[in-house]
């Protein structure tokens, strides 16, 4: 049960408090006062989106809470920013999917945009699917098992395409290109190690005058030079002068140090010897590396790259080649197959669509057509995920006439009851909260009398809340709340006793004051409650 809905900054509504308790619970107004803001509020808890224009003028957030009790109470709610929104369940932050999935299932609202899903097929194909029974589900999921295999091979089919000559042509092309880079041997690391080595050998000569250089400095062992005969110096004067031998000691060690040098040199230079050979195999080697990156890559990281990616469309397109035959045989059974299934669920709807629009007949019968004729046609269409179908409602307000689509021969009026009709029939209104977004429109006297009295036996055993213009509804509430705005604000707030009488005085003649409006207005609550098998609380 949903014990009551809290909103702040929501439209035009700065604070609001809605406890609709059991039965029906109606929300009234003048045009343009923002009644339908309350149900606003239901679609956000239930995971709508939540567009920004919801934020009203009187702070910079919008924020909606609920709770609901039953077994267990549960507390949703939705905070509304203008960069995003948050959801809460229960007081941690959840999202707006578990809603859906939560507080979805407890709450239905119909409202006027659902006259567009009874004119589609779409629409009209969800309402049945509501009443399908077990066999029928069944076939369902028959059906989207079948789908499931078909847009398998399917894609299969797509990857190789249409002509299996361009595949083969691809695939020898890329076992020559994964060839020509494996036979190159090129290892990762190979390319600044061929150009230090190519380096080495264009300027071998440079190199050996360079090293020659070094070593006549150096001396043959580095023995002759100004530092060995520094050593020697120190060395002397230590054996004189004790301070000096630290001295002594790191020079000598130079002269070691130079030593070893010299004799790294030397073996550079001895292996420095061009060899016309090696040259000519590192330049043949460059060039085969410049050539490679011509065709597939800047670095020898992007060829080896190209390498592995080459070689795993290869072995695909060669399974894919291999199974050619077989994936044509597979897309005719698995097309064959879905057909079938098709055909099977189709009929299957139509076995559910004829009880939803007997259902649906005997509610407009209830609701003021004395004959109304409803007919859903289920006729084969291009086989989608949803269906091989496609869902017409056909629809005359009176047996003597020819059933057309709803979408060209019914009034606004008829749509509004069809609507209705056709939510009860399909199982739409078994929710425990089914709140009704103005779905009245276009109907008044004797046919808004019926409506609400089918509106106040939907509430037995559940909570119906209605945002209504019609006071011949609004008189069968078990609760009422009136809408009322005055500049930028809006308010809300429960309706009883004489208050109620006055507002559907203004609903039926346009002022509160109107003496004949009052005296309709205590009729109609007479009415009402006799219907309901109430006493009123008002005085008559």
């Amino acid at each position: 049960m949903l014990e009551e809905v809290v909103v702040s900054n929501l439209g035009l509504i700065p604070e609001a408090i809605l406890e609709p308790g059991q039965g029906l619970t109606v929300i009234t107004g003048e045009t343009g006062a923002g009644k339908t803001v309350m149900l606003g509020a239901l679609r956000l808890l239930v995971g709508d989106q939540a567009p920004r224009s919801l934020i009203g003028p009187h702070g910079e957030i919008a924020d909606v809470s609920a709770r609901f009790v039953g077994k267990e109470e549960q507390v949703a709610r939705r905070v509304v920013t203008q960069t995003r929104s948050k959801a809460y369940l229960d007081g941690a932050i959840t999202t707006a999917s578990v809603l859906r999935d939560v507080i979805g299932p407890q709450i239905s609202i119909v409202g006027q945009h659902d006259q567009h899903t009874i004119a589609t097929g779409s629409g009209v194909r969800r309402l049945i699917d509501n009443v399908l029974n077990g066999s029928e589900r069944e076939q369902r999921r028959s059906y989207e098992v079948a789908w499931e295999e078909f847009e398998s091979v399917r894609r299969e089919a797509d990857l190789l395409g249409s002509d299996q000559r361009l595949l083969a042509r691809e695939l020898e092309t890329l076992r020559f290109q994964v060839s020509e880079i494996t036979e190159a041997g090129f290892h990762p690391d190979e390319e600044q190690q061929l150009h230090d080595q190519a380096s080495r050998l264009r300027n071998a000569e440079v190199l050996a005058t360079a090293v020659d250089a070094a070593l006549t400095r150096l001396g043959d062992d580095g023995a002759g030079t100004p530092i060995a005969e520094a050593a020697r110096s120190l060395a002397a004067a230590a054996e004189i002068d004790a301070s000096l031998v630290d001295l002594a000691t790191q020079v000598s060690d130079v002269v070691t140090m130079v030593s070893d040098i010299n004799a790294e040199i030397a073996r550079y230079a001895s292996d420095l010897e061009v060899d016309p050979a090696e040259l000519q195999q590192t330049e043949e080697r460059v060039a085969l590396l410049s050539s490679l990156k011509r065709r597939y890559g800047d670095s020898l990281e992007a060829i080896l790259t190209f390498q592995k990616s080459a070689a795993v469309r290869a072995n695909e397109l060669a399974e894919l080649l291999e199974s050619a035959d077989g994936i044509a045989r597979r897309l005719q059974e698995a097309t064959d197959v879905l057909n079938v299934q098709g055909g099977a669920l189709r009929a299957a709807r139509q076995s559910a669509a004829t009880r939803v629009a007997a259902d649906a007949a005997t509610h407009l019968g209830e609701l003021g057509f004395e004959a109304p004729v409803v007919e859903i046609a289920l006729v084969e269409a291009a086989p989608t995920r949803n269906g091989s179908d496609a869902a017409t409602v056909m629809f005359a307000s009176d047996a003597a006439l020819v059933p057309g689509p709803v979408a060209s021969i019914a009034s606004g009026g008829e749509l509004s009851r069809l609507v209705l009709a056709l939510t009860l029939a399909s199982g739409g209104a078994d929710a425990d909260v089914v709140a009704f977004d103005e779905i009245d429109a276009g109907i008044g006297g004797a046919t808004a009398l019926a409506m609400g009295r089918k509106l106040a036996s939907l509430a037995e055993g559940r909570q119906v809340i209605c945002v209504t213009h019609l006071p011949q509804v609004a008189a069968f509430a078990d609760r009422h709340y009136v809408v009322a705005r005055t500049g930028a604000t809006t308010s809300i707030s429960e309706s009883t006793a004489d208050a109620r009488a006055e507002e559907l005085s203004r609903m039926l003649a346009g002022l509160t004051s109107s003496e004949k409006g009052k005296d309709h207005a205590q009729e109609l609550l007479a009415l009402a409650a006799d219907v309901k098998g109430q006493t009123t609380d008002f005085d008559l």
